[in-house]
C-alpha cells in the first residue's frame, strides 16, 4: 500500500503532494513501482495535528480518489468521517482505512455495512491532538489487541462481513517507542485476531529515534528512514502480514521479493545427489 498524503502537514511528506495533480503524479508513480493499493488521505494523523474542515477533507481527497481509480488502480481512502468515506467510495475507491477503528464517527460502521468493501480498523485511543497523553498500558499488545477485539466486535454486530475486516495495531498512535516495538516482536498476537493485519511504520519517529546521531542525539529526519522502514517491513512480511503501508513503494517490494524467496528456499527439503 502506497501513500498519497494530500495534506499540508503530514509528518513525513506534507505539501509535497497536496497540489491535486502532484498528488495524481505521485499516485500513478506509487502504481508503476508495484504498489498494489494507493492510499489517499485528507487529513494528516501526527500528533499534535489540527483536524480540516469535512469539506476541505472532501475537496482534497475525491478527486485524487476518483482520477486513480479511473486509470484502473485499486484505491483506499484513508478517514475518520463517514462522509468522506461514502465520497470516496462513489468516486471508485475499494477500501477504507478508518485509523479510528469507527470511534470518530457513528455513521462509519453502518456505512462500511451498506457498501460491503473491505474496511481498516486501527487500534485508536483519541485523535492527533491530544492522542500521546494516552499511551498507558499494563501490557501494551494484551491491551492493544483487547481494544481491537471490541471494535471487530462492534464491526461484526453493525453487519460488516468478516471477510471484510483487517486490523491494524496502530503503531505510533497513542504508543511510544517502546510499545511500537513491542507490538511489532508480537505482532502474532495481534494476528491471532483471526484478520488480515495491516502494518504501517513507515518513517515513522520511533526509528528515526532508534538511528539518532549518537554524537548530538539528533533524530534522523522523516525522509532518511526509508531503510529502517524497509527492514521492519520485511520482517513483519515474514510474520505473514497481509498489507505493508509505505511511502517507498519501490525498495519494500523488491526486499520483501528476496525475503520471501530466500523463505521459499529454506523451507524446501535439501536435496541430496549421491554418485
Amino acid at each position: 500500500m502506497g501513500v498519497v498524503n494530500v495534506t499540508p502537514d503530514s509528518f513525513s511528506d506534507g505539501g509535497l503532494s497536496f497540489a491535486p495533480q502532484t498528488a495524481l503524479a505521485h499516485g500513478h508513480a506509487l502504481f508503476e513501482q508495484g504498489a498494489d493499493i494507493v492510499d489517499v488521505g485528507g487529513e494528516s494523523t501526527r500528533p499534535g495535528a489540527a483536524r480540516p474542515p469535512v469539506e476541505e477533507e472532501l475537496r482534497r481527497v475525491v478527486p485524487v480518489v476518483r482520477e486513480l481509480a479511473a486509470a484502473g488502480g485499486t484505491v483506499s481512502v484513508d478517514t475518520m468521517r463517514a462522509e468522506v468515506a461514502a465520497r470516496a467510495l462513489d468516486a471508485g475507491a475499494r477500501l477504507v482505512n478508518d485509523v479510528s477503528g469507527g470511534l470518530a464517527d457513528p455513521a462509519m460502521l453502518p456505512l462500511m455495512a451498506r457498501a460491503g468493501t473491505p474496511y481498516v480498523v486501527m487500534h485508536w485511543r483519541g485523535h492527533a491532538a491530544g492522542m500521546q497523553a494516552n499511551a498507558a498500558y499494563d501490557d501494551v499488545v494484551t491491551d492493544v489487541v483487547d481494544e481491537l477485539r471490541l471494535r471487530v466486535e462492534a464491526a461484526l454486530q453493525a453487519g460488516i462481513g468478516p471477510g471484510c475486516l483487517i486490523v491494524d495495531p496502530g503503531l505510533g498512535f497513542a504508543k511510544t517507542p517502546e510499545h511500537n516495538w513491542e507490538l511489532l516482536g508480537r505482532l502474532g498476537e495481534v494476528g491471532a485476531l483471526g484478520c488480515p493485519l495491516l502494518v504501517g511504520a513507515s518513517r515513522k519517529s520511533f526509528l528515526g529515534r532508534l538511528l539518532a546521531d549518537p554524537a548530538t542525539g539528533r533524530v534522523r529526519p522523516a525522509r532518511l528512514r526509508d531503510a529502517a522502514t524497509t527492514a521492519v517491513s520485511v520482517l513483519a512480511a515474514a510474520q505473514g502480514v497481509w498489507c505493508l503501508r509505505v511511502h517507498d513503494v519501490a525498495s519494500t517490494l523488491d526486499a520483501v521479493r528476496v525475503t520471501a524467496r530466500w523463505g521459499a528456499e529454506a523451507a524446501a527439503p535439501a536435496q541430496t545427489s549421491l554418485r
